[in-house]
């Protein structure tokens, strides 16, 4: 299995990195191919415009999908656009470890979504959903909360965890194809000593090494 892992934490020392590191480890010595992308070791730039091409189909006016799909065509994509599709391409397990900003995903990370996730390369002219362009490959999001976990259930004061997530797996891993796997979630690893953190990750070490087995979940239309 080839896997492709996306960090978007800028601390390296933080939970999230401690997560990112166990699965780049366990999937390695599980005999798994591992790609990875530090967004802010990177020093991603999440803005998304003229330079992520090195072609040009409008030189007077910027949309960004007509210009996506003329750089599918032309291989314009700019090397740092281009690198990430290719392990995108390449994978069949993608990662995101994040923390839970405001409901959603780190400005860097969508970021990256907005620039690597391109028309015509990645989704369009029929390829979405069950026509997908990545069939056959699935995807995890990995993350942690502020917050407690009673604060994310449908009777918490924050509202049901997969609510929140819903935009990012229907909308943008669905979206693309992928088989959407369930999330890894870890409440509020700030509240809890190095002891229980610890815990947390050889629990998420065994789930790596099993996650062959595991089969998608259904995120549905509404």
């Amino acid at each position: 299995m080839k896997a492709f892992l996306i960090l978007a934490h800028p601390e390296p020392k933080s939970f999230n990195g401690a997560m990112f590191r166990t699965a780049a480890e366990t999937l390695r010595a599980e005999g798994h191919e591992v790609h990875t992308s530090d967004l802010h070791a990177m020093q991603w730039n999440p803005v998304s415009d003229r330079r992520n091409f090195v072609t040009v189909k409008d030189p007077d006016y910027l949309k960004l999908q007509v210009e996506e799909a003329h750089a599918t065509e032309a291989g314009g994509f700019a090397p740092v656009i281009e690198t990430e599709l290719e392990k995108l391409e390449d994978c069949d397990l993608m990662v995101w470890q994040f923390p839970l900003w405001w409901f959603g995903m780190p400005a860097i990370l969508k970021g990256w979504a907005d620039r690597v996730l391109a028309m015509g390369r990645t989704y369009g002219y029929g390829k979405i959903y069950d026509s997908g362009a990545f069939r056959g490959k699935r995807a995890l999001l990995s993350l942690t909360t502020g917050g407690p976990a009673e604060a994310y259930t449908p009777e918490g004061f924050n509202g049901d965890i997969m609510g929140i997530l819903r935009p990012v797996h229907r909308g943008v891993l669905q979206f693309l194809g992928f088989d959407v796997l369930a999330p890894q979630i870890v409440y509020g690893p700030v509240r809890v000593d190095e002891a229980r953190r610890r815990e947390w990750l050889e629990a998420w070490a065994g789930r790596l090494r099993r996650i062959g087995d595991e089969a998608p979940i259904q995120v549905g239309r509404y």
